[in-house]
């Protein structure tokens, strides 16, 4: 007889279940004991299940800070499934996760080296640990708007300038599932005895299937951070921490963990992370091969659509793998912006994408899909250019939704707001993101001296060639367009004015119509 398969067990949301099923009178945090306490509306929306199992730090369900019972060895399990040497669970999302690795790797003054198209949460973690960016530009394909990995060659010639470096960060997959060439990355990174830091958030499920890209530790990261939320089926704001290597201070990381997560975690999160894990471990290659069918499917279909465009690999730099599950869709050829297609899609369609950009939409394709979906999205997809048709015979019709017919002057003003907003596209105005900045590297300021310098605030247009005091990005997909300590440029307030206009969300900016920003003091 075989031995059991070690993944088959689930060892926290096993502990979870038996505390939430044990009678006992509760005299501990959270205040509503149980459930007994939570207001009606949240019991009729969630159930009255889900509140008994809201438990915290009891002796039975270990401690996230000092595991050494359940919550070990789900790691363990975890670690294993995964292919690290060691996994530590993230109740704040991987946000932390990149804070903590920075702060793990980084003291006050020590360099690191980044791509410029790093998520927010990594200046995060540049301003908490006073590290110093050295930022090196990704590829950047003017097609599609889309930034791409950074190459090997830049990353080379980033640690030949600066050999005192002490770690490199990755961004691995992108938003749009563009990989680099992370494997040439690492040996690289490896000749100067620094490890490799990789933001895989959104490449939690490579592990599992020969046809998704190799998996961030299989290419020679040393740490890796993955939102199982996002691709796999825990809980959002669930992820994991990977660590491959013994360039990583495994002590010097738990200090980091303790400053950046909450000290009492959510265990309906942790046990999501744990049966997350037992799911993908057994039966990941057959869900991801039905997600894989499921995102080719949606592929040949949409790319048949006059006017949509579908992203496929392309022979360029810093693109050597597209995770295919991620759907990037150009809807620009229609003579709509990405965040006017998304209205529609989401308002009148009943279809949500993940990431509005100007020029295009990115769809998640996961495990949770279903033929259904796609079914819908394709449909949605072609009534979208059809409307796109149906515009172009009518002077008098908008895709936005105009309900007074007999106001003339109304349908007049969308008439001509539409006009305008074609003609943006049409020039180029609006076509493309700004280039991406190119301050001194390293800054004048760093991020952390940028952040708590007096500050001032000044009209936008009085802004210009000013640093920064301020983390302004869309969001999503949450990538810095302006950080403390950065040179302010004319094309990055210009294209935070229009993201808005468009109906895009910025955050980070103390005034939320970006008619002023604050900049360091002079």
């Amino acid at each position: 007889m075989s031995p059991a398969n070690p993944q088959q067990q689930t060892p926290l949301l096993n502990a979870l279940r038996d505390r939430t099923n044990h009678p006992h009178a509760p005299f501990y945090a959270p205040g509503h004991k149980g459930g007994q306490g939570i207001s009606q509306p949240l019991i009729d929306l969630f159930g009255a299940a889900v509140f008994r199992s809201d438990l915290p730090e009891l002796p039975e369900l270990d401690n996230l800070f000092n595991p050494e019972g359940a919550i070990a060895e789900a790691q363990d399990l975890a670690a294993a499934a995964f292919g690290a040497k060691s996994t530590r669970f993230l109740a704040n999302g991987s946000t932390c996760g990149i804070i903590a690795a920075i702060l793990a790797t980084c003291g006050p003054g020590d360099k690191i080296i980044l791509p410029r198209n790093i998520h927010s949460s990594a200046i995060s973690g540049l301003i908490l640990s006073g590290a110093i960016p050295i930022f090196v530009n990704p590829e950047y394909n003017q097609e599609w708007d889309i930034a791409n990995s950074i190459t090997p060659e830049a990353t080379a010639a980033a640690l030949e300038q600066h050999p005192d470096a002490q770690a490199v960060m990755i961004v691995y997959p992108t938003y749009h599932g563009v990989c680099g060439d992370l494997r040439a990355i690492a040996q690289i990174t490896h000749q100067y005895n620094i490890p490799l830091l990789v933001d895989e958030a959104h490449g939690a499920h490579f592990n599992f299937h020969p046809n998704l890209p190799e998996p961030a530790l299989s290419a020679g990261a040393d740490l890796t951070v993955q939102s199982i939320h996002k691709t796999l089926g825990a809980m959002t704001q669930a992820s994991m921490l990977h660590v491959k290597s013994d360039r990583i201070d495994i002590q010097k990381l738990n200090r980091a963990l303790q400053l950046v997560q909450s000290t009492s975690p959510s265990y309906l999160l942790l046990a999501s992370l744990d049966a997350a894990r037992q799911q993908i471990a057994l039966h990941g290659k057959e869900l991801m091969g039905q997600t894989l069918h499921l995102a080719e499917k949606a592929r040949s279909r949409i790319s048949l659509i006059p006017g949509l465009s579908v992203l496929e690999p392309l022979n360029t730099p810093g693109f050597a793998a597209l995770d295919r599950t991620r759907l990037t869709v150009k809807v620009s050829d229609l003579g709509i912006t990405g965040f006017a297609a998304d209205e529609i899609l989401h308002s009148q369609l009943a279809v949500t994408a993940e990431l509005p950009m100007p020029r295009h939409l990115t769809f998640i394709i996961s495990l949770g899909n279903t033929e259904l979906d796609i079914d819908n999205l394709v449909k949605a997809c072609t009534l979208l250019e059809g409307r796109r048709k149906k515009e172009e015979g009518s002077s008098a019709t908008d895709v936005t939704d105009v309900t007074d017919v007999t106001d003339v002057r109304k349908k007049e003003d969308v008439r001509k707001k539409k006009s305008e907003r074609r003609r943006k596209m049409s020039d180029g105005r609006f076509a493309h993101s700004p280039p991406l900045p190119l301050s001194p590297s390293p800054p004048l300021l760093s991020p952390r001296e940028a952040f708590f310098f007096p500050a001032e605030t000044v009209p936008a247009d009085k802004a210009v060639d000013r640093l920064s005091a301020e983390l302004i990005c869309p969001y999503p997909p949450g990538i810095p367009v302006l950080m403390p300590g950065e040179i302010i440029t004319p094309a990055a307030v210009d294209y935070l004015q229009q993201i808005l206009a468009a109906g895009g969300k910025i955050t980070g900016c103390s005034d939320r119509n970006l008619q002023t920003l604050k900049v360091v003091r002079q």
